[in-house]
């Protein structure tokens, strides 16, 4: 957000926001949501990864709020692609996924925030205002979370199931929890199906599970309980 050129009392730049959501309704509600504020403003909106690089490069957004959960690809994948595109692209996740799930792959992906949909709408605003600023927005509890980490170690968190898979095979294991199929997931990853089959099997090895009937309902219990 820079301001315009001028004298103390000009009126400075709205910051240009960019929102990526693969459900029209809530692009609509953050829309309404971020242009009743005087120094925000809704520059585009895209519901997939392919239409949010294309506005990124039409409309040159200050900041861009991604959801995870989008029909053509996953929003982990879109974040690598804005920072390659721009790396000085200010990028906030809102998810309804669990931040412990997420937040710090998202970080890692290159984010400088996350927060929950389910957050009030003034903590949203303020959300985006701290990383337009240039600084990082978590919880407080995962804020602490992750010190405790820095200092004691992960080695209880990395008993969780959720720890034990790389981004793109928890990736594969949400959608398979939410019901997609092999083929499906291919499509909306970009993907070929052998290496989709290649994601399960890993996923499988990792998790102890000895089928893919296990791995459906393990996946969907997953989704059930985080979601």
């Amino acid at each position: 957000m820079n301001p315009q050129t001028g004298s103390d009392s000009a009126p400075r730049a709205k910051a240009k926001v960019l929102v990526v959501d693969d459900h029209a309704l809530v692009r609509r509600g953050l829309s309404a949501l971020i242009g009743s504020e005087p120094d925000l403003e809704v520059c585009g909106e895209a519901a997939d990864p392919a239409e949010a690089l294309t506005r990124l490069a039409t409309q040159k957004p200050d900041l861009v709020i991604v959801d995870l959960s989008l029909q053509n690809g996953h929003g982990l994948d879109l974040i690598r692609q804005l920072r390659a595109h721009d790396d000085g692209l200010r990028i906030l996740v809102l998810s309804m996924h669990d931040e412990v799930l997420f937040a710090e792959r998202s970080l890692r992906a290159g984010a400088h925030g996350y927060i929950n949909k389910q957050e009030a709408t003034d903590k949203v605003v303020h959300a985006i205002r701290q990383v337009l600023v240039g600084k990082v927005y978590l919880s407080g509890a995962m804020t602490e979370r992750m010190l405790q980490r820095a200092t004691t170690g992960d080695a209880v968190e990395a008993q969780l199931p959720s720890e034990r898979l790389s981004d793109r095979e928890l990736t594969v294991f949400q959608m398979v929890g939410e019901g997609l199929g092999t083929r499906e997931i291919a499509e909306r990853l970009r993907l070929s199906i052998k290496t989709i089959e290649t994601y399960r099997e890993h996923i499988k090895a990792k998790l102890g599970l000895k089928n893919s009937s296990e791995l459906g309902r393990h996946a969907a219990q997953w989704v059930l309980e985080n979601t």
